[in-house]
């Protein structure tokens, strides 16, 4: 005889006090998250404090137009295009160091490079970027005075449209390196060690081993995790663009959100910058979409 399946409502009463565990959640998501969505109103009208988002006169999709009609729109958009996919490609280092770390057999070394590669992540964004600016000062910076002693010309990193990019995409592989190793090293303390033993009685080296047992083992937390860095491709960071930004480097430091800041909080153009915002995440969640549909077509492994 079949069984009867239970309703979803029938399976959700008889666990009840799972569902009540996590209300809190949902209520706190609910009330923080999803209630001040109206407030995305604001770019679709001309927004007056006076009269309140409802009271305000719509405009419907003029402030996106000015947006995509904006001299500088293109060039803002391409910055925090390619600065997102050059922070996106080095990747791989984090799991070969993740790979390379788990390799160690010396407990207490291994704790060390632990600490020592997680300690620049507790670093604030402000005392990141003064490091950055102090080390590659034309006058004073360590950097500066090394090429100095080899008898090269200084060279004003911070203020080079060259340069720019490269120091904000590296530095940040330096200060995160550690901390997004630990999900990849999570993912490989799944690994069967009985697998890894019976490969080393054939004969397999530590290369051999990482690369025919290990990668294969986290290829699907490499996929997720790329996944959901692709959904926030044109998030580039503010805080750090904003304290490396200088008149010099504009042309390459100017962003989608500094852009926003500029003319949201500091020219008072709410609805303006509102759209500007609404236009980011639409972006960001298309891409997040397709991204996944392509990674579930090519290697069954999504988010969804």
């Amino acid at each position: 005889m079949r069984c009867k399946k239970k309703s979803p409502l029938r399976l959700a009463l008889a666990k009840w006090q799972l569902y009540l565990l996590i209300l809190p959640a949902i209520i706190y998501v609910f009330i923080f998250s999803y209630i001040p969505m109206y407030g995305v109103l604001i770019a679709f009208k001309n927004y007056n404090p006076g009269l309140g988002i409802w009271g305000s006169p719509w405009v419907g999709l003029e402030h996106f137009v000015r947006f995509l009609e904006y001299p500088k729109f293109w060039s803002i958009f391409s910055n925090t295009l390619l600065l997102s996919l050059y922070s996106l490609a080095p990747f791989p280092i984090t799991i070969i160091f993740a790979l390379l770390l788990n390799e160690l057999t010396n407990i207490r070394f291994k704790k060390a490079v632990q600490m020592i590669s997680y300690m620049p992540h507790f670093f604030s964004t402000v005392v990141m970027c003064s490091i950055i600016l102090l080390f590659t000062d034309r006058s004073t910076g360590v950097i500066n005075n090394l090429i100095s002693l080899l008898g090269f010309e200084r060279v004003d990193f911070i203020s080079s449209t060259a340069w720019f990019p490269s120091i904000y995409v590296w530095s940040g592989v330096w200060q995160d390196l550690g901390w997004c190793s630990i999900i990849y090293i999570s993912a490989l303390s799944g690994v069967s060690p009985e697998l890894i033993e019976a490969a080393r009685i054939d004969g397999a080296s530590k290369l051999q081993i990482m690369w025919h047992i290990n990668i294969p083992a986290i290829i699907p937390t490499i996929i997720t995790i790329q996944i959901l860095n692709c959904g926030s491709i044109l998030s580039v960071g503010f805080e750090k663009i904003y304290l490396l930004q200088n008149p010099l480097n504009l042309s390459v430091s100017q962003v989608i959100s500094t852009y926003t800041y500029e003319i949201g909080l500091l020219g008072a153009q709410f609805s303006y910058s509102s759209a500007i915002g609404l236009f980011n995440t639409v972006i960001n969640v298309a891409v997040l979409c397709v991204v996944n549909a392509i990674a579930k077509r090519v290697s069954e492994v999504s988010i969804w």
